[in-house]
């Protein structure tokens, strides 16, 4: 946080809001943001794990592609060119997990992309927003129109009561599936609402006018099932999830096959599929899908009480002087009552039954590898 403090930081649409609540305010990804509440950290995630939570994710990036000629089919061919997704088959009102990648395989950021009959709808990271802009600007610049949208907020709502929350607003959302997508109005703004989330919770992502965006939030905070949840909850609850956080768990040298994202490549852009390849890095992530990756992420389980952080190495025994891998996200996880992390070990050592041990403060402390999520995902399916 030093290297930004001395930095103007951008402040969202919410920011009297949040001093008006008692955030403790950070610097994050250029912003000033609330990184917790009076209620704490811990409470803010138990209560989205057992009603709802709003959060300000306003300092990430929307866009809007529109094809120059054309119309979604010509964008969606077009964003094919920079992403290992099935865009084309993409149905209006849906949205996916899409991977920006790099002509080494690596990961310049991590996407949602949505189909909305008359254009694709991309949020972007906010520390990537602006690279990602420039970079598709470049790209798709002969096909395709790119708007960035920093006249609209985004606001999470996340939780097992999300959906009768939101519903009191428009009843029309309780129809909505995990990642359906729909244009909506809420208090007479339009909205775009996707059912979809960071925290392996049911609930929505609401893009609203900036103008509007505190109204709305206010609406949401007076209903008794919702308190307001800052980034260290958010952090805890997606790493329970064990959804990757990029800049931690995904750069620019980490593939999707190494993060376990495989999942995310739809067989038409596989090796065989009707569209295969085409996108940067399309060798080498074609060849670690059909061949195995050198290393692979996994989740963790620390034996003991300490967490392990991020940045931790991995050992196979506690005297080898050759780390195995890398501890990337970590800290306690409140729902489960223990330490979790996640990290990148060897593909031999990730098939391994045995513990590894991880450095912390000096020692190497037996760490068993684990199935993620560590907290199974709510989705609305």
């Amino acid at each position: 946080m030093s290297a930004t403090a001395d930095i103007a930081l951008k402040r969202t649409p919410l920011y009297r809001l949040h001093v008006e609540l008692g955030a403790s305010m950070v610097p994050f990804a250029g912003y000033e943001m609330p990184v917790r509440y009076p209620a704490g950290i811990l409470k803010e995630h138990l209560h989205t794990r057992a009603a709802a939570g709003l959060f300000d994710v306003s300092h990430m990036g929307q866009f809007e592609l529109r094809a120059k000629r054309g119309g979604i089919e010509q964008a969606a061919r077009a964003l094919e060119s920079v992403v290992p997704i099935d865009v084309l088959g993409l149905a209006k009102g849906r949205q996916r997990y899409a991977l920006l990648t790099n002509d080494q395989g690596g990961i310049r950021d991590d996407l949602m992309v949505a189909n909305l009959g008359d254009r694709v709808v991309i949020v972007a990271n906010a520390a990537c927003k602006d690279d990602d802009e420039a970079y598709l600007r470049r790209a798709l610049a002969e096909t395709c129109d790119l708007r960035r949208r920093d006249d609209r907020a985004l606001l999470a709502l996340q939780g097992p009561t999300a959906e009768s929350v939101l519903a009191a607003l428009s009843a029309g959302v309780r129809t909505l599936r995990f990642l359906d997508v729909r244009e909506v109005e809420l208090l007479g703004m339009p909205c775009v609402i996707s059912r979809s989330g960071y925290t392996g919770e049911d609930g929505f992502e609401i893009s609203v006018p900036a103008d509007g965006a505190e109204a709305l939030a206010r609406k949401l905070l007076s209903n008794r099932e919702v308190a307001p949840v800052g980034l260290g909850a958010r952090d805890s609850l997606r790493l329970e999830a064990g959804l990757c956080l990029y800049g931690s768990d995904l750069d620019t040298q980490t593939t999707p096959v190494e993060a376990d994202l495989q999942w995310s490549i739809q067989g038409s852009r596989k090796a065989g599929g009707s569209r295969s390849g085409g996108f940067p890095g399309a060798p080498i992530i074609l060849d670690q899908l059909a061949n195995g990756a050198p290393r692979k992420r996994v989740g963790l389980r620390p034996q003991g009480r300490a967490p392990i952080r991020h940045g931790a190495q991995l050992f196979v025994d506690r005297t080898s002087d050759q780390a195995i891998g890398l501890v990337t996200s970590g800290g306690f996880g409140p729902s489960v009552n223990a330490p979790i992390a996640m990290g990148y070990v060897t593909a031999a050592a990730a098939v391994a039954s045995t513990p590894v041990f991880a450095e912390l403060r000096g020692e190497r402390v037996p760490v068993n590898l684990a199935k993620m999520p560590f907290v199974a995902n709510r989705y609305k399916r």
